[in-house]
């Protein structure tokens, strides 16, 4: 039900623009988080200390200490014994730098919320909305150590499963922000709380494109992506022979590395079917410009795809596929949010 806002009752633009900083930040951590599984830093640290965790090592025999404890973990043991101090340093700059920006986030989300709170400028009706997602983003630290904690037991490698829960919850977070954002612009230009709805075509393709994103994350944590490194073919099959695979047959779609690289590589072309079908959408709606803008960068990310795969996995080009990723999905929440507002 529309509510007009009285005048000086809540400030939807400020706040709609500190969510969307806090949203720029999730996507900058989910880069980092790419550089941190390509670079296999995410077990560099062994425990979780949300407080002391803060600081890094300041001298030689914190450094050492951390080096010590790494040793114990699986990841030394059977693949880093050799690595030396200063390459123990360089891994754990990414995992450390991943779990400050996360702190980082937390704080920026948490201190002004509370201020526009104290405040009384959060918009009538955005205050639970607000709260969830916040709660949402203190519940994502702990499923980010209970992925790092998988592959810190007799396996040096983290749950693929985990993995994508982890990145999931994040690009869950960062599309709530962008879409809040976008209702509480638009309260702000028009003084009247009418929230976007999310339903038909636009809602069947966040889910058709979050299974794929979902996919993409299998395909990471079982380094799926260096099986077959050329494309259309896998080997010179659309789909390779001699294949073992795992019992019970479901279980393949989400564990067997050559499997779910093939559905990646294919249910690719579903998501881009459903995006030409939201642009033209779009464009009805009077949106080119968006229209055109959605289709540009989901043939670049299908571009990035390939290129990963023909790289043999080449951080910067699979780091850039990652955040292309998030950006779709960032564009496809706008567009959803746009449809939402128009009629029909």
């Amino acid at each position: 039900m529309s509510q007009a806002l009285a005048p000086g009752v809540g400030r939807p633009q400020a706040v709609a623009n500190w969510l969307l900083t806090v949203a720029f930040m999730v996507f900058l951590i989910v880069v980092v988080g790419g550089i941190t599984r390509l670079t296999e830093s995410g077990l560099s640290m062994v425990r979780w200390e949300p407080i002391r965790g803060t600081l890094p090592p300041l001298n030689h025999a914190q450094w050492m200490a951390e080096f010590q404890s790494y040793q114990t973990s699986p990841q030394f043991q059977t693949v880093n014994r050799h690595i030396s101090l200063a390459e123990f340093k360089g891994i754990y700059f990414w995992e450390y730098f991943h779990r400050l920006i996360g702190r980082t986030i937390g704080l920026v989300f948490a201190l002004p919320l509370l201020w526009f709170w104290v405040k009384k400028q959060i918009p009538q009706g955005y205050g639970l909305r607000l709260t969830a997602l916040l709660a949402l983003g203190g519940l994502q630290g702990t499923i980010g150590w209970w992925m790092v904690a998988s592959g810190l037991v007799n396996i040096p490698a983290v749950s693929h499963l985990r993995l994508a829960t982890h990145l999931m919850t994040a690009l869950f977070i960062m599309s709530g922000l962008i879409w809040t954002a976008l209702d509480l612009r638009q309260l702000g230009r028009t003084g009247v709380n009418r929230p976007a709805g999310l339903r038909g075509l636009p809602l069947a393709v966040l889910l058709v494109l979050a299974v794929q994103l979902c996919w993409g994350a299998f395909v990471a944590g079982l380094d799926a992506g260096f099986i077959f490194a050329e494309w259309p073919l896998m080997g010179d099959r659309l789909f390779p022979d001699g294949v073992p695979y795992l019992s019970p047959l479901w279980h393949n779609v989400i564990s067997q590395p050559v499997v779910v690289q093939f559905i990646h590589r294919w249910y690719a072309w579903v998501v881009a079917v459903m995006i030409a079908a939201l642009a033209l959408r779009l464009r009805k709606a009077g949106e080119t410009g968006l229209a055109h803008g959605i289709v540009a960068i989901m043939l670049l990310q299908i571009g990035l795809g390939i290129a990963t795969l023909l790289s043999g996995v080449a951080i910067p080009i699979a780091v850039s596929h990652q955040a292309v990723g998030a950006i779709l999905l960032a564009v496809t929440v706008a567009a959803a949010h746009r449809l939402g507002r128009h009629p029909g």
